[in-house]
């Protein structure tokens, strides 16, 4: 992803709320398969990783994007920012097409 990609979509997921949520088991297959939708449907997510070790919080973060087929656009505490481009899109539910 070039610079101007990744700080434009840096500045969409700005306004964005966390639609996934990882908690004490980690990534499970339902929470692989709601990562999976929320991808498919708005391209550029946001993820909370409930954690307080960091290194942890970091591996969780690039193996969910990794089996997700997603990119990691930015990492703040514990937020992670995913994008995976949709080849049909939603306008109506894609992040990128609703604020970029």
């Amino acid at each position: 992803m070039d610079p101007k990609t990744r700080k434009r979509f840096k500045q969409i997921a700005h306004h964005l709320e966390p639609v996934v949520s990882v908690g004490d088991h980690g990534l499970s297959e339902n929470l692989l398969t709601e990562t999976e939708r929320a991808l498919n449907d708005h391209e550029l997510i946001k993820v909370r990783i409930h954690s307080a070790d960091r290194a942890q919080r970091t591996a969780l973060g690039e193996t969910l994007a990794q089996r997700c087929s997603a990119e990691v656009v930015q990492k703040i505490g514990k937020i992670f920012v995913l994008y995976r481009a949709n080849p049909e899109p939603n306008p109506a539910l894609s992040n990128l097409s609703r604020y970029g």
